[in-house]
């Protein structure tokens, strides 16, 4: 065998030329450890930290890594010993440094280190147990902090999710007694009273699946159990003891108030954000029949490759279709990667890097040219189409869906400039042409900025007035920085007081958006990036560009394109990043100040704090300076942050104003309008789940590649224009409070006291407040809550109950 022992450690479990493209794992193992055990003298502290390495980087084979560890402690128990302590040291570093991902794999590690008997069942129970604690701890009202929720949930999802990998094991007597009754506590989903299955969340859900393996005697197909074929030999091995872990005390709540106790719980969700929300594509008679934990293991398999192949795109297709499971994953694949790609606020990663993940997944859309232009598949691939060209260039996009010529229809105009002053020979000549060509003069002749405002001045706006003026300047600068970004930016720096003195108020300043507007009527792109930099050398309020996008003509297109979302999105970002800019300035300045008298200023940074060093040096000659500089940047930030408090006003005002004008109203028994149960005008046929569905390939035969064919689609959209818009704009709502949750919490007491009050719409509220993850209500509060330490208790019962049962053994096959 050529391969040296790291490539065959890296290959272990793949039907690969490592192994003869053998799919045998036995053999596989036999072969990978009869290299170890050659190399090992010379290569063992090499070995000691790849193997370390392979187990946090492709988790999805760690019951391969397991048996190997086993074998190896065999003969050499100080070697496992070793692996079994740092993976404690690891894991205790993990939980302090609240790294997640590696907590979660960790604890997965030694579940399958377990299995190959290197690791006690008990020890690893007692970690079980600290963690719950932990837990417990951060719920309790009086020593903990409920807002902490999403930590301690982690936790409990981290032994969930583990149990796959070492349940059978860990748990084999115990699963074996509770299989004789019913404890109401584990079918508390079935028998709750307005506990809908639908309504659950995550870790719920989570608890279910494992219920439901428990009680199949922890069967799981997507598990490997490559131990089982050693496991007359690894029994003889000394199993290690897992030294027991102490996890970080909880965040005690600095207030007793709603409004503090969120911004606590959305502190707790950034630094604990639920790893997956799973994105139902495919019908469930169409998609893989499998297990519901074994969905979870692949999903959790899909999401580890995802995370170390992050740039590695070959190596991450390689291992996304080698999973070692015994089934088909294709379509649960691809809804995996497309729930990570529409995560909210923002995926982990980069979209174009699950863009060229899924690149050879799907094609051939071509059906939802028939579909209505609100249709939201039809504006999917609209918009896709867009920025596809964004990237290229419109001919090649074109020319790249010659194979579906119906979809040339939903590509966008051919990108260019709509000149309203362009003179064509035979075309009449105004007083716009004749004024916009005497402009182009002064530029061309270097007039200077004072010359050609006294020139708008006294030859347009007296005659014209200044509407007609500010069409003639913006249109004609426009035109002159049309080649590129770089004129663009550079007209702006160079006659952009003449804008600014055509635009001092709110009205103007609408104007000059809607002539950016029409002037790049082809280009969604143009218009977001004038309008941005227009926004960064002060042309334009942020105020203004929000209510540009909520005016009449901009309202009507919310459901049909993204261009106003686009713009609102850059001007909102822009204006955070002043705000971030102005703080981090403030606090640079007083940095100085505290050198400058001699205090020290702690940083991690050595290039920050030589550069503090250098400005405190320059200052020390002239204090007064410094203490002016302090006093204008905590101004600025104070300007920041009101700009900031207003905005977020005027855009919440905005949404509640144009949803309150359409959403269907409140029935008078108070039931809640159904947005997605269509048109009644549209006949049951059409209604038809059958004729709402794609069809993919046969199951059983047929197309077997990895491809979802987009053929022989029924599709049908029986959700009205009115219905779509409502939907479309909730959906935004939702989206820009979840993505600007942080700004939002620091002035939801304003909020809450003037946009949150009154019969405000339902669907509004729960729009907003499902964005900030915040509970509409005190009940749901309290529910929440009560659930965590229902839900604490059924597993610290599990846990125990495993303890207890002193017949734990390993099983001798």
């Amino acid at each position: 065998m050529s391969a040296g022992w790291r490539t065959l450690l890296l290959r272990i479990g793949d039907r690969c030329p490592e192994y003869g493209g053998s799919a045998d794992h036995k053999e596989h193992i036999e072969t990978c450890y009869g290299v170890l055990c050659r190399e090992y003298e010379h290569s063992k502290d090499a070995m000691f930290e790849f193997l370390l390495q392979c187990a946090d980087q492709l988790p999805h084979k760690i019951p391969f890594f397991g048996v190997l560890i086993g074998l190896i402690n065999l003969e050499n128990e100080d070697f496992a010993k070793g692996i079994v302590d740092t993976t404690h040291a690891n894991l205790q570093d993990a939980l302090h440094n609240e790294n997640r991902d590696r907590i979660r794999i960790l604890l997965r590690f030694i579940c399958g280190l377990m299995c190959s008997k290197v690791v006690l069942p008990n020890s690893i129970i007692e970690t079980f147990e600290a963690l719950l604690s932990s837990a417990a701890t951060i719920l309790d009202e009086e020593t903990g902090n409920p807002s902490w929720q999403p930590r301690a949930d982690f936790y409990v999802y981290c032994i969930l999710a583990s149990l796959p990998w070492g349940g059978s094991e860990l748990f084999e007597s115990y699963i074996s007694i509770r299989r004789h009754f019913d404890d109401i506590a584990f079918s508390v989903f079935e028998t709750d009273e307005g506990n809908s299955p639908n309504k659950k969340d995550f870790i719920e859900d989570l608890w279910e699946r494992i219920q439901v393996l428990s009680r199949n005697g922890w069967k799981v197909k997507s598990v490997p159990k490559p131990h089982l074929s050693f496991e007359a030999q690894l029994v003889a091995g000394v199993s290690h003891r897992f030294s027991p872990i102490s996890c970080p005390p909880p965040t005690i709540s600095q207030s007793s108030s709603e409004i503090v106790k969120g911004q606590e719980k959305h502190e707790a969700d950034l630094k604990y954000p639920q790893r997956l929300r799973r994105l139902h594509i495919f019908p469930t008679n169409k998609a893989e029949n499998m297990q519901p934990v074994d969905r979870f293991v692949v999903e959790e398999c899909i999401l580890d490759v995802l995370l170390f192949f992050n740039g590695c795109r070959k190596e991450c297709a390689f291992y996304l279709v080698s999973l070692p499971v015994p089934f088909r994953y294709e379509y649960l694949m691809a809804e995996t990667i497309f729930s990570q790609l529409l995560l909210l606020p923002n995926p982990p990663f980069r979209p174009i890097y699950y863009t060229l993940v899924i690149i050879d997944l799907c094609k051939e859309w071509a059906y939802v040219k028939d579909l209505p232009k609100w249709a939201p598949q039809r504006v999917f691939v609209q918009e896709v189409l867009e920025r596809e060209i964004r990237l290229s260039y419109f001919d090649k996009i074109k020319q790249s869906i010659e194979d579906a010529v119906e979809l040339e229809e939903l590509l966008p105009p051919k990108a260019g400039p709509n000149f309203r002053y362009h003179s064509d020979e035979g075309k009449e000549s105004t007083d716009g042409h004749r004024l916009s060509k005497e402009l182009v003069g002064m530029v061309r002749g270097r007039k200077t900025q004072g010359d050609i405002i006294s020139w708008v001045d006294e030859k347009i706006i007296p005659v014209n007035g200044a509407k007609f003026a500010l069409d003639v300047v913006c249109q004609t600068l426009l035109d002159i920085g049309s080649k590129s970004f770089t004129h663009l930016i550079t007209v702006l720096e160079r006659y952009g007081q003449i804008i600014s003195k055509l635009c001092p108020n709110e009205e103007m300043q609408l104007l000059l958006m809607d002539e950016v507007s029409a002037y790049w009527k082809n280009s969604t792109q143009m218009i977001a990036i004038a309008i941005d930099r227009m926004m960064g050398y002060r042309l334009i309020s942020n105020l203004a560009i929000v209510k540009w996008v909520f005016s009449p003509a901009n309202v009507d297109q919310f459901h049909v394109s993204d261009r106003p979302w686009e713009t609102l999105r850059k001007g909102l970002q822009a204006a955070k990043e002043a705000s971030e800019k102005a703080a981090r300035e403030l606090e640079e300045a007083k940095s100085i100040i505290e050198i400058v008298d001699g205090q020290p200023v702690p940083s991690e940074n050595p290039g920050r704090l030589r550069r503090l060093q250098a400005r405190a040096d320059k200052a020390k000659e002239g204090e007064v300076t410094t203490e002016e500089s302090l006093e204008a940047k905590e101004a600025l930030l104070a300007r920041g942050l009101e700009e900031s408090k207003e905005l977020l006003r005027l855009l919440f005002k905005s949404f509640v104003e144009v949803l309150t004008e359409r959403l269907p109203p409140i029935s008078v028994d108070g039931d809640v309008p159904n947005l997605r149960a269509g048109d009644p005008n549209v006949n049951s046929a059409a209604r038809d789940p059958e004729a709402t569905t794609m069809e993919i390939d046969n199951e059983n035969g047929g197309d077997n590649d990895s491809q979802l064919n987009g053929q022989n689609k029924k599709i049908s959209h029986n959700v009205g224009e009115l219905e779509q818009w409502c939907l479309c704009t909730l959906g935004y709502l939702k989206s820009f409070s979840r993505q600007y949750a942080t700004e939002i919490w620091s002035h939801i007491a304003m909020l809450d006291q003037e946009i949150f009050v009154g019969n405000i719409h339902p669907l509004i509220r729960k729009a907003a407040f499902s964005g900030l993850c915040r509970p509409t209500s005190e009940g749901e509060t309290r529910g929440n809550n009560l659930f965590g330490f229902g839900m604490l208790n059924r597993v610290s019962h599990f846990v125990a109950n495993a303890k207890q049962d002193k017949s734990i053994k390993y099983k001798v096959g």
